[in-house]
């Protein structure tokens, strides 16, 4: 291996830190209300034990802070890192680039789930993520239980056809209950298209814990996603119990994908061009691919959510079309890339 490889690894992960680090600057010292990053950082700093240093900030200052931006931007860190590690481990497990967080049925559950708790007003803001996790939940459930009915159900092939059907099955059903009750079709399009809207840290302290079993979970199995990517055959042969390790890795992506969902709605792209950026810093190795991903697009929809709420305040943009709007030019161009480098 060439030397410059070697340091692409290297490259990436001080990229993908300093992304991070810019990415938190900006999300909570950028808006209506000017924070300045120096002090909003002595803020932090002084809220650790055992430090006490003077930030200068004005007390209307610290509550935009420590009740708005800095919740808001930790938050988009964890749906944005949780659907980019996501979508890095179904594209491993997969042998797909095309693979997505949503591949499963995890959209669609989620969105009649949402669709059902607003039109029948069941679901209230503080309840709708908890209709949409459980909707999550049950597309997969749907998606393993249609694979395990053909008797394959560990197969990947059978696996993506089932998500496939079921998919097409919960949306039918979703847009059946939209034309159904119209009038609440904004409401139901403000949650589709995604946004990252939280006062405090409820919404924060939810997600942490199954972000943390998710992205530990992925990271913790990552070198088994390169030995899944030589073959079936061969990972057996290197004693690799092939299908416990592809279930497991699934199920930790779908867990991570239903709570980021629940929590923002759906946001397109984040887990699909993600990786594939980050194998153009760093190749093609999952050990260096999934902890870049989980930076790399924590720090991507923070930027996305930024712009959201920035472009045409005091109004604000739904942050799927942000995400949108820049990523699918960019996967345009990976497939341009992609065919001319087969040609």
């Amino acid at each position: 291996m060439s030397p410059s490889l070697r340091t692409r690894p290297l490259t990436g992960v001080l990229l993908a830190g300093a992304a991070v680090a810019l990415a938190l600057g900006l999300g909570v010292g950028l808006g209506p209300t000017t924070v300045p990053l120096w002090s909003a950082t002595t803020s932090m700093l002084d809220r650790l034990p055992f430090v006490a240093m003077e930030s200068g900030l004005t007390e209307a200052q610290e509550a935009i802070l420590w009740e708005l931006r800095l919740p808001r931007t930790v938050l988009g860190m964890l749906v944005g890192g949780l659907l980019a590690i996501a979508g890095g481990a179904y594209q491993g497990v997969f042998r797909n680039p095309l693979a997505d967080p949503y591949l499963l049925g995890v959209a669609a559950g989620a969105g009649l789930a949402a669709t059902l708790g607003i039109t029948t007003g069941l679901a209230t803001t503080n309840t709708l993520p908890l209709w949409a996790f459980l909707g999550a939940l049950g597309g997969v459930a749907l998606t393993y239980a249609l694979g395990a009915s053909v008797g394959r159900g560990h197969s990947t092939t059978v696996l993506i056809l089932a998500g496939v059907a079921v998919a097409s099955f919960l949306t039918a059903a979703q847009t059946f209950v939209q034309q159904r009750n119209a009038e609440t079709l904004r409401e139901v399009y403000s949650w589709i298209l995604g946004r990252l809207t939280t006062v405090g840290w409820d919404e924060v302290l939810t997600l942490l814990p199954y972000a943390a079993v998710s992205s530990v979970g992925l990271l913790v199995m990552r070198r088994l996603l390169d030995v899944l990517g030589v073959g079936d055959d061969e990972a057996v042969a290197l004693g690799v119990p092939v299908t416990r390790v592809r279930v497991a890795i699934l199920v930790l992506a779908s867990l991570g994908t239903a709570a980021a969902v629940a929590a923002s709605g759906l946001i397109a792209f984040v887990g699909l061009v993600v990786p594939h950026a980050v194998r153009m810093l760093a190749g093609s190795s999952y050990r260096v691919i999934l902890p870049m991903s989980l930076a790399f697009g924590g720090a991507f929809l923070v930027f996305a959510d930024l712009l959201a709420r920035t472009l045409v305040a005091p109004s604000e943009l739904p942050i799927g079309v942000v995400t949108a709007f820049f990523g699918a030019p960019f996967f345009a161009l990976i497939l341009r890339s992609a065919g001319t480098a087969r040609a």
